[in-house]
């Protein structure tokens, strides 16, 4: 008579015992020090991604209000200012780094504010002038003449290495972010 060995289809090939599966201790151990290899290989890149998206998002929300302030200026026939402000509701007098600025109609009581918006920190603006569109969607010079002027966003760290985007703004109208290297 044969040995009872269980129900048909029990048996193992190669002599493994029922319910051998899983990983070993070694094998888990392998793949966690492989894992934290990676991780650690990928975080000094994955940094400088998420400032570069730093850098890009604030010029180009720089950019928007710029192409607001212009689009506003034509829609209404009327002057519309962008200028430094640090408290959000009134342009900043003097020179300096920006903290924030503000989308305005201006010489209007009280102060009619379209769009206010801030510097994220880390991040640095400066640079740049008080633009004022006038009806016909071009921003002038005090003299008169097509205003031209550069904004600098910048973040204070070598990753990446191109930190620093300047918004420009050519013959009153055309504006563009470009990436570029501060060495700071």
């Amino acid at each position: 008579m044969r040995p009872f060995r269980g129900p048909v289809g029990s048996r193992r090939r190669g002599g493994e015992r029922p319910g051998a599966g899983g990983f070993t201790l070694v094998e888990l151990m392998v793949t966690l020090g492989v894992l934290a290899i990676l991780v650690t290989m990928a975080t000094p890149s994955f940094t400088s991604v998420i400032n570069s998206n730093r850098l890009s998002s604030q010029a180009n929300e720089l950019v928007a209000d710029i192409q607001l302030a212009r689009s506003e200026a034509l829609r209404r026939n009327r002057t519309v200012r962008l200028c430094r402000s640090d408290n959000g509701s009134a342009c900043a007098t003097g020179t300096g780094s920006w903290t924030g600025w503000i989308v305005m109609l201006p010489n209007t009581t009280p102060v009619e504010v379209l769009r206010a918006s801030t510097v994220k920190s880390p991040l640095q603006v400066s640079g740049g002038d008080t633009l004022d569109f006038r009806g016909d969607g071009l921003a002038r010079s005090s003299s008169g003449g097509l205003a031209s002027t550069t904004f600098s966003v910048c973040i204070p760290t070598t990753k990446p290495a191109q930190n620093m985007r300047n918004v420009e703004l050519a013959a009153g109208a055309r504006v563009k972010a470009v990436a570029a290297t501060h060495t700071t």
